[in-house]
């Protein structure tokens, strides 16, 4: 494996590298202080999601638009109703996201062989940090999901958790891992591979970066892209997740079968393709700032540690 790339200093001596060199651990709180972040700040514009992703045309109240959606939940929940779940993805976004990036940082090491432009690396290591970090982050996501729904039967986590036991036992919380990792594991092979390559042209065209040094800006705007893209391009299966997740709670539909490939062809037969599609633009407009302030977090969590090593 390659040296670590490191920067001289105004005096001529070798000062450590910016963002890499750090312990195990400081990637895990960087990731969860990350994560967090990104998931409370972007909530309201996730629950708009949900809510649109769950109710197939089968249903009683029809497929709405997303300014209908956050129209009906001003109208009769109130701003509360845009934050009901926030407690459950609470717990569940800082021990992934640790898992995620700590898993991402060691994996990149190992599969880059030195070199910090192999995109094929980013992206094999991404999958790696988002198959292991699901296991983590889906019961939660359960939890919020169901949490999130219009009328939620459940009074708040505990009870959500309590319920799902009782009635459905351990592997409900399961139901859509299968499902988020054959949706996750391109989402994050695109975004690492995008965010790393845009990270790498913008500091290349940004006279500002001097060419070398990793802005806020750049984080951020690399991040932003890297969000947006993959969200779109993932969307049907995130459609076919919050189903899974939801089916049975509110008159959402429920599934004989928890394959992936089955409930797509159940979408498709009774909303057709678009049903597919259903929620991606606040899919969209929830990644790409997401993934901006996760990054930039990140990142600057990342220099910190960095900082105070010296």
């Amino acid at each position: 494996m390659g040296a670590t790339p490191t920067t001289p200093t105004s005096t001529g001596e070798t000062a450590p590298p910016i963002h890499d060199g750090l312990h195990f651990w400081q990637f895990m709180i960087a990731g969860s202080i990350a994560g967090s972040v990104e998931h409370m700040a972007m909530f309201p514009v996730d629950t708009l999601k949900t809510r649109m992703q769950a109710i197939t045309s089968s249903s009683k109240t029809p497929s709405i638009t997303l300014r209908q959606s956050l129209g009906s939940i001003m109208k009769l929940e109130g701003v509360a109703g845009l934050y009901r779940g926030i407690a459950a993805m609470g717990l569940g976004a800082g021990p992934a996201h640790a898992v995620y990036f700590s898993v991402y940082e060691s994996s990149k090491k190992f599969l880059s062989a030195g070199n910090p432009n192999n995109s094929l690396a980013h992206a094999a290591s991404g999958v790696l940090a988002t198959v292991t970090s699901d296991a983590v982050i889906t019961p939660m996501d359960v939890v919020k999901q169901r949490l999130q729904l219009k009328g939620s039967p459940y009074k708040g986590v505990g009870d959500c958790v309590k319920r799902v036991m009782m009635e459905e036992g351990f592997g409900a919380f399961y139901a859509s891992y299968r499902t988020t990792v054959v949706m996750n594991a391109p989402f994050t092979a695109v975004h690492f591979a995008t965010y790393e390559a845009a990270k790498r042209l913008l500091m290349k065209v940004s006279p500002e970066s001097g060419g070398d040094d990793e802005t806020l800006v750049v984080h951020a705007t690399a991040g932003a892209a890297a969000g947006a893209l993959a969200a779109v391009l993932t969307t049907p299966f995130d459609v076919v997740k919050t189903q899974l997740q939801c089916q049975g709670v509110c008159g959402c539909d429920r599934f004989s079968s928890s394959s992936t490939g089955d409930v797509i062809q159940i979408i498709v037969k009774k909303d057709g393709y678009a049903g597919l599609m259903r929620g991606w633009i606040p899919r969209m407009l929830f990644h790409a700032p997401a993934a901006a302030i996760c990054w930039s977090t990140y990142e600057a969590v990342k220099s910190f540690f960095q900082q105070i090593k010296r």
